[in-house]
């Protein structure tokens, strides 16, 4: 049987100098599953109860592991908050260097946007964008948050060109799509959430490519 050519570069062999990547053992996937299932737990109490009244023992309980492990994980109800924020940045930053070559920095921020927020529902990020902008603690580490976004996108944009003299226009870039993120989403819950995210999305570049002409 022939081996068609997509299928032989996928299956080169590495050269005596390369190592293959190292699959996670199974301690460590243990340990991300718990960490999952205490993030997604916690995130499911904080929208059905509220934050301020769900416990961490409550969030233990939810996950089937004990107030001890749920410490060995997150510091605080805030730092599950948080962790769900930096999981959302790195996909972004994920779908950043896959955008196609030929795309501009500021379309390649745009689409990735979109992509990301398909994966999200809605309802679900209406009621967490709420819950975080009526809670002072987690409002005022949602917006640290997008200072590190706006970080993680420029690198990634960066990284993306391959040259290190476009690092200015990847920060400004970056900084321009963290703040439509962030105005553009507020915007949306208080228009009611009613429109798709990612119809919204490319609704407020529109309005940046409209101020930059």
């Amino acid at each position: 049987m022939k081996t068609s050519k997509h299928a032989s570069r996928r299956a080169k062999p590495l050269s005596s100098g390369e190592k293959s990547p190292a699959a996670p053992g199974l301690r460590e996937r243990k340990q991300q599953q718990t960490r999952e299932r205490l993030k997604r737990a916690a995130m499911a109490l904080f929208l059905e109860r509220g934050f301020e009244t769900t416990t961490i023992d409550d969030i233990a309980a939810a996950a089937d592991v004990s107030r001890r492990s749920f410490f060995h994980y997150f510091a605080s109800k805030e730092d599950v908050v948080a962790a769900w924020q930096e999981d959302a940045a790195a996909a972004l930053v994920s779908e950043i260097l896959a955008r196609p070559a030929d795309e501009s920095m500021l379309t390649a921020a745009e689409n990735a946007i979109a992509a990301a927020v398909k994966r999200i529902d809605p309802t679900e990020a209406a009621a967490m964008s709420r819950l975080k902008r009526d809670n002072p603690a987690l409002h005022a580490r949602d917006q640290l948050k997008y200072e590190k976004l706006e970080r993680a996108l420029a690198d990634g944009l960066t990284q993306r060109s391959g040259r290190k003299s476009d690092r200015l226009k990847a920060r400004l870039v970056a900084m321009i799509a963290t703040g439509a993120m962030r105005v553009g989403g507020e915007s949306w819950i208080g228009e009611g959430a009613r429109e798709k995210p990612e119809a919204f999305v490319k609704r407020t570049f529109d309005a940046i490519r409209a101020i930059l002409k």
